[in-house]
């Protein structure tokens, strides 16, 4: 996919993707907010990856790293522009990253309901662990 670009997120993205997930991701979170991923980005200027065509984001893909457990979050890419290869080129992205930082594992966060996720995820090589639950408690100053 020559026309497709690959890069990291910077402060000014943060309207754009913002709206790009509203439009292209499922599931909402408490940290879905202007102030949300700026703290990402500010805290880890690598993680947030952006695919981009013709000055449009047409994917992203949160890869976190905190020294011990790699984590993939928001793979989204616009419904105009699913099977096309973008959400393999962004996860091809994220894993040279994570070798990169020394990491063994990814652990991806997929919707039980996202059944096109699911199929997306498979395709990639990950299996889902199911002896494993995550549990959240939302916290908030």
């Amino acid at each position: 996919m020559n026309d497709l670009d690959i890069r990291c997120a910077a402060p000014s993205d943060i309207a754009a993707v913002l709206r790009f997930w509203r439009e292209a991701a499922e599931g909402t979170s408490i940290t879905d907010d202007h102030e949300g991923v700026a703290r990402l980005i500010s805290r880890d200027p690598e993680a947030l990856l952006l695919a981009e065509q013709d000055g449009r984001i047409t994917g992203t893909v949160i890869a976190g790293y905190d020294g011990w457990r790699c984590s993939a979050y928001r793979l989204a890419v616009h419904p105009d522009r699913r099977r096309q290869g973008i959400a393999t080129a962004l996860m091809d992205a994220a894993e040279r990253r994570f070798l990169a930082l020394g990491g063994r594992r990814i652990d991806a966060m997929v919707l039980e309901s996202n059944e096109r996720a699911h199929r997306t995820w498979g395709s990639a090589g990950y299996h889902r662990e199911g002896h494993w639950r995550r549990w959240v408690k939302s916290v908030r100053p």
